[in-house]
């Protein structure tokens, strides 16, 4: 008889697997990111044998046909590389850092909000970012003579929205890290911001002003998405916001709640509902970043789960 052994999974290869095959929006971006770099360098590794020439070449191609010009008229003619940019990566150190940052805030961020305000955070976060660097570009005299060749690319900018929009969201979080402890992801998304000004004399002025583009909306975004989630935005707009879903989505005016016998509630009543509703949230998602979601009793486990599928 003869004995066979095998090496088991590690774990953690097993979990990104898991992670990879769920098709998560945080995934399909890691997935984009990652795809396009390997693309980018089998095409090299191809164009070394059929043409051997110089990677710069290539380079230069990518540059100034999917990175984001600082140059307002050749942004006219490619305006699609406001969003090329944004998933583009040249050096496997740019990409590894970016997607490690990504992948650590994403998991964070898609604890407590849905798919759907990743990807607007990560789309709009970037065109943000993209926004400051042509902006600051075309108005300060300092970057006058770079304009025309000046490119911003990589994930850097959608990736600070995401940092800032989560440590906001939910300033209590703490994560471990080594020889400093258990750290408030709040403090880390501060101490990034901070870096990102005092550096923008230092180098690579362009990316650290993007940065900064994605770190203010990601910080815009979680402060609307908590006045629409709450209730406290003004009664004409909620009002108008209502009418306007209710004409396309083919529904009547008016709101419903769970468990009534069918009778419309007014906007007044709906705002509070949803207001009280978001203050009871809050609350939970306090006691989770302090306790973990261990600490929650029965009752708190089942609310959080019906608010997050009414989102």
């Amino acid at each position: 008889m003869m004995n066979y052994s095998y090496n088991q999974p590690h774990p953690i290869m097993e979990e990104l697997k898991r992670f990879f095959r769920s098709g998560s929006a945080l995934s399909v971006f890691l997935l984009i990111n990652i795809g396009i770099w390997i693309l980018i360098q089998a095409t090299k590794v191809l164009l070394f044998f059929f043409f051997n020439p110089e990677n710069q070449v290539l380079n230069n191609y990518i540059l100034h046909n999917f990175a984001v010009p600082a140059s307002l008229q050749t942004l006219a003619g490619k305006p699609w590389t406001a969003f090329t940019y944004m998933f583009l990566h040249l050096e496997f150190w740019h990409l590894l850092f970016n997607m490690l940052w990504l992948y650590w805030f994403g998991k964070i961020f898609t604890e407590f909000l849905s798919d759907r305000n990743l990807v607007a955070v990560y789309l709009l976060g970037g065109l943000a970012g993209g926004l400051v660097f042509i902006l600051s570009f075309n108005m300060f005299p300092v970057f006058e003579e770079m304009v025309p060749v000046s490119f911003a690319l990589g994930a850097s900018a959608s990736v600070m929205a995401i940092v800032s929009a989560i440590s906001f969201y939910v300033p209590q979080y703490q994560i471990q890290l080594l020889f400093f402890g258990k750290v408030r992801i709040l403090y880390l998304a501060i101490i990034l911001f901070v870096f990102d000004f005092f550096m923008i004399p230092s180098g690579n002025a362009g990316g650290h002003l993007a940065h900064i583009g994605g770190a203010v909306f990601g910080f815009l975004y979680t402060q609307f998405y908590r006045l629409s989630r709450s209730g406290i935005m003004d009664p004409g707009y909620q009002s108008f916001r209502n009418r306007f879903r209710s004409r396309f989505s083919g529904k009547k005016s008016g709101y419903y709640e769970p468990g009534n016998t069918g009778r419309p509630v007014s906007d007044e009543q709906y705002n509070r509902n949803k207001a009280e509703q978001q203050r009871r949230v809050d609350e939970i998602l306090d006691k989770i970043s302090k306790g973990g979601y261990d600490c929650l009793t029965r009752e708190e486990k089942e609310f959080l789960f019906k608010s997050s599928n009414r989102r």
